[in-house]
């Protein structure tokens, strides 16, 4: 039976029906498991956003900072080589790489072990420390409107 409200304790299904623990190894190794998915979630995070900054700095045809204020909903960056490049398809595998990591991880808090929860929870905050603190940084506004 699933557990709707959190529980402590080393029995815990998490993901799939084979990934069982039953004894406190097992559990120990889930939870670090958990901790390094974690942590790889934000690195792949960061090594995308990067990505994604290394391909909008080799665009040098940039529309005019007023036609992206006219039209904020019909404006769209521009691209070298056309709409569809090989940078722009990197970009969209890592963030299809991503967004699987980041349900499996959901999937796996929805276990509802707080052991599980605290370790990816750890994983991902360790993980922002360490690949991503600096990021605020690196970002440039590439479009003047505050909707976008």
């Amino acid at each position: 039976m699933m557990h709707m409200t959190f529980y402590w304790g080393k029995n815990v299904t998490v993901l799939f029906d084979f990934w069982r623990t039953d004894s406190w190894t097992s559990y120990a190794i889930t939870l670090l498991a958990c901790f390094i998915f974690s942590l790889f979630y934000q690195y792949m995070e960061d090594r995308r956003q990067r990505f994604r900054i290394l391909s909008a700095n080799s665009k040098r045809n940039y529309p005019p900072p007023s036609a992206a204020v006219n039209v904020p909903l019909l404006h769209t960056s521009p691209t070298v080589g056309g709409r569809w490049n090989s940078a722009r398809f990197a970009t969209a595998i890592l963030f299809g790489v991503n967004s699987a990591i980041g349900y499996l991880l959901m999937l796996a808090v929805m276990s509802f072990n707080g052991g599980v929860f605290v370790a990816v929870v750890l994983g991902l905050a360790i993980g922002y420390l360490f690949f991503r603190i600096g990021d605020e940084d690196d970002f440039a506004v590439d479009n003047p409107c505050a909707c976008a």
